[in-house]
């Protein structure tokens, strides 16, 4: 551990103790701007409204651990997960979260202020909607594990359907649709430093380094002098970055 104030981690750790290192400051924005974006919705009606409960950090995290479970529960549709049928009822969830409050979380969901958009331009930032989520995990990364020597750098596909700009289509790639993520991983399979695709940046590259170049060089830069072995395959090696 790099922070003594940290909960220890070894195999008996729970789940929850586990995930609540790296997410603990994630619910609170999510409680915070989910909020801040309901009040935002209720301004904008013409007439009054009924005001449903503000969201809490319990709801939160009951909404995500019922997400996480959808995922190995899978149904057509959402609406299924509170079925009565008896072909579909699965009590976990209506005992858990009402439908209703299930889904108004999930409409209201939001992690960043629109007021605060950044302006379009040179510096546009694709990712702003989830930047603070995403630099925080950064953040967590490293301070809660010490890498092992052997670190290598690759990408990987999230699978997404939605519409942005920076989804790509990779054929090679078991999931060809999605968001492409450089990553920095130990042998264990442990993110210690990640970063998201967001296009063609010709900012990044340089007439001494490539722009997969400098991908590789951002990723490492925590570890650089640390004496690690770092492993590439040919997309991100260059004779001038060995």
């Amino acid at each position: 551990m790099k922070n003594s104030e940290a909960l220890h981690i070894n195999k008996d750790s729970s789940p929850l103790a586990v995930l609540m290192l790296f997410f603990t400051e994630i619910f609170q924005l999510l409680v915070e701007q989910s909020n801040l974006y309901y009040q935002q919705h209720l301004d904008r009606q013409a007439g009054p409204s009924h005001r449903l409960p503000d969201i809490m950090l319990p709801d939160i995290m009951t909404f995500t651990a019922l997400a996480l479970q959808m995922g190995y529960n899978m149904k057509d549709i959402l609406h299924d997960y509170w079925s009565r049928l008896k072909q579909l009822h699965t009590p976990l969830y209506g005992e858990t979260m009402t439908r209703d409050r299930f889904l108004h979380i999930l409409w209201f969901l939001h992690f960043a202020d629109n007021s605060h958009r950044p302006d379009p331009g040179e510096q546009y930032d694709r990712l702003w909607k989830i930047r603070t989520v995403f630099d925080t995990l950064n953040q967590f990364y490293p301070k809660f594990y010490n890498p092992s020597e052997h670190l290598t750098v690759d990408e990987v596909i999230i699978k997404f359907q939605g519409r942005v700009i920076f989804r790509q289509y990779i054929p090679k790639k078991w999931k060809s649709f999605g968001i492409k993520i450089y990553k920095l991983c130990d042998e264990s399979g442990y993110t210690y430093d990640m970063s998201v695709y967001l296009g063609k940046d010709s900012r990044s590259a340089t007439d001494d380094m490539t722009a997969t170049h400098a991908t590789v060089r951002h990723l490492t830069c925590r570890v650089e002098g640390l004496g690690h072995r770092l492993f590439t395959d040919n997309f991100f090696s260059s004779p001038r970055l060995f």
